[in-house]
């Protein structure tokens, strides 16, 4: 099968093409370079990938890319950092304009199948379970509830403590910031593209993704990159609240497998899927498996904190299991006993950049 990976020179693109020619696929990335997802230093092409510098935006350059491929597997993006606000107009332009205009190239080609690149923070907020209202969304957290240390979202309704559940595909989303926004309106634009086209797209709802070659600071991984940057310096990672958010950490191998089993689903129109391990932890486990494996100071937990951080969201990856064979390979310990001292990137933009 003959494979298009935008975005295939990024941190999780990369491990997807590998992963596509080790079956055996023949495999073509385009990918645009940006400074704001590299940083200053331009990537290498891919090894044993045809590739194609240039932004999906670029008039032809679309088109170019989908010619003669069989599928689209779709992780160009701009990644989000937290304050994506400020620069609305650049996310919404690459990451929706550039899906657009790869989406109109596939339809005039008559490109079939697509795997998207979607995200966990489609669904804003975790689920929460309420002893009286069952599961409930809670509202965002206010100001002076975690000034004054109250870190876990009350119920809406009776303002009874909540029990953090797993989160469906099913589940509605709520997009609380740009860069979600951005990743929900793909999800939009690829499921009308498969009806009107009659084609097939796999979304994949990436949890928090980590492993060799993220970049200091990546969203992907949010504090999974900034602690070992506070291992690497000497620091102790500072972690915020009070530790006990939950988070799911799937590695990057896993991920690119999960691309390759996306690949082969035989549906029509549009199915999402959690990518997940399935065994969520509390941010505190995390820091201190990798500040043991580094050598490093223990954590510290400083009950910082910011308005609009998500309490905790963990997902079920039993739809991936079930439906297209996929399992976690790489184990908690194991991934970040790894990941304390594997190679990382460094894509701080320029000064003034």
């Amino acid at each position: 099968m003959r494979i298009l990976v935008t975005g295939g020179a990024g941190f999780i693109g990369r491990q997807a093409v590998a992963a596509f020619l080790a079956k055996g696929h023949e495999v073509r990335v385009i990918d645009a370079a940006l400074e704001d997802a590299h940083g200053p230093v331009p990537p290498a092409a891919p090894e044993g990938a045809e590739t194609i510098w240039a932004d999906l935006r670029d008039d032809g350059a679309a088109e170019r890319a989908v010619a003669g491929v069989d599928l689209v597997c779709h992780q160009a993006a701009l990644p989000g950092r937290g304050r994506e606000i400020f620069d609305a107009a650049k996310y919404v332009g690459c990451n929706d304009l550039g899906t657009a205009a790869l989406l109109a190239a596939m339809a005039r080609a008559g490109t079939p199948r697509l795997v998207l690149a979607s995200s966990v923070v489609v669904y804003g907020e975790g689920r929460y379970a309420c002893p009286e209202h069952g599961e409930v969304t809670p509202a965002p957290r206010r100001d002076e509830d975690l000034r004054a240390g109250r870190f876990d979202p009350p119920c809406p309704s009776c303002g009874l403590p909540l029990a953090p559940v797993r989160v469906l595909e099913d589940a509605e989303a709520e997009p609380r910031n740009i860069y979600a926004v951005t990743k929900l309106a793909q999800e939009y634009l690829c499921r009308i593209w498969a009806h009107e086209t009659g084609g097939s797209c796999v979304a994949l709802r990436y949890h928090s993704v980590y492993g060799p070659d993220i970049s200091y600071g990546s969203p992907y991984s949010g504090t999974v990159a900034a602690f070992r940057a506070a291992l690497d310096r000497g620091e102790p990672p500072n972690v915020y609240e009070d530790g006990t958010q939950l988070r799911d950490y799937v590695h990057v191998r896993d991920v690119a497998a999960a691309n390759v089993a996306a690949a082969g689903w035989q549906g029509t129109g549009f199915r999402a899927f959690n990518v997940a391990s399935g065994d969520p932890r509390p941010l505190i486990d995390m820091a201190r498996v990798l500040a043991a494996a580094a050598g490093g100071q223990e954590p510290y937990i400083s009950g910082t904190y910011r308005l609009g951080d998500i309490r905790h969201i963990a997902a079920s990856p039993e739809r991936l299991m079930a439906e297209l064979d996929w399992r976690p390979t790489v184990d908690f310990e194991t991934g970040f006993k790894e990941f304390a001292t594997a190679r990382l990137r460094d894509v701080t933009p320029r000064a003034g950049g």
